[in-house]
């Protein structure tokens, strides 16, 4: 690692991160002063969602609104943070590595000191350092804002929601590692960010399918989406060492990969 580089590159990305990581708080904290009001009226709530069917539920998350903790999981953990977190794993991996070469700033970086692994190595520690401040400013904003705004018997346990989000960490350290991956291959950052945002696409439609077709749910054992269920982390039902493991194990494993292949590769400098 290269620790002029990585100050450049965290100053470079900064407003990026920043941006993903307080509208992620913002969100969190603007559902969290929503659910006083619903729980007010939850009977209603699940006479209204016993209306829709059980695999639509299934697939947004919404079979309860019993806790706070089931209420946060579907209206942002179980959706929207799973877009908002793709679009940055991707956007960010693939600017890292293929962006670099495809402007020409990798032949800059090259001719001088630095290698060509401290400079993965270095871009890898980046993407990391984003995914660690969102998740820690997602994780203040809902806390905090759970602690002043709902009373204690509703709101989630601390140990429940720092695994929702230290599992969602590691899930998109996975699709960022996939995604760096991709990016290593490519010398243009187009091509790179079609694959790596289309296979996530991919992966993120075979979950969902698999929750809504249960005679198909056999297909989400294929995409790292359906090892993060924040729903069954919330009501303790999760098996989150297992699901921990193994998205750390493929966010590790792509990681390499990559280091080893942009080592080796040519590069048009």
């Amino acid at each position: 690692m290269n620790f002029s580089l990585y100050t450049q590159m965290m100053k470079t990305n900064l407003k990026t991160v920043l941006g993903f990581g307080l509208g992620s708080a913002l969100y969190v904290t603007l559902m969290t002063s929503l659910f006083p009001m619903l729980d007010k009226n939850m009977e209603e709530i699940d006479k209204l969602i016993d209306i829709f069917p059980d695999a639509f539920l299934r697939a947004m998350g919404l079979e309860s609104f019993s806790s706070y903790g089931q209420f946060v999981s579907a209206e942002y953990y179980g959706l929207f943070y799973l877009l908002i977190l793709g679009v940055f794993s991707v956007m960010i991996a693939v600017q890292l590595i293929a962006g670099l070469v495809d402007r020409g700033s990798m032949a800059y970086l090259l001719s001088t000191r630095v290698s060509r692994v401290q400079i993965a190595v270095t871009q890898i520690t980046v993407l990391i350092s984003g995914l660690i401040v969102i998740h820690v400013l997602t994780f203040g904003g809902g806390f905090l804002a759970a602690e002043f705004l709902i009373d204690t018997e509703s709101t989630i346990a601390f140990g429940e929601f720092f695994q929702i989000n230290v599992v969602g960490f590691l899930l998109f350290f996975a699709v960022g590692g996939y995604s760096f991956l991709i990016s290593s291959l490519f010398n243009d950052e187009k091509n790179a960010f079609a694959l790596a945002g289309g296979l996530t696409f991919l992966f993120y439609g075979m979950n969902m399918m698999g929750k809504i077709v249960t005679d198909i749910d056999w297909i989400r054992d294929f995409t790292p989406f359906s090892l993060y269920e924040p729903g069954n982390i919330a009501s303790g039902e999760a098996d989150v060492l297992v699901s921990s493991a193994t998205l750390g194990s493929i966010g590790i494993a792509t990681c390499v990969i990559a280091v080893l292949i942009f080592r080796k590769r040519n590069l048009p400098l």
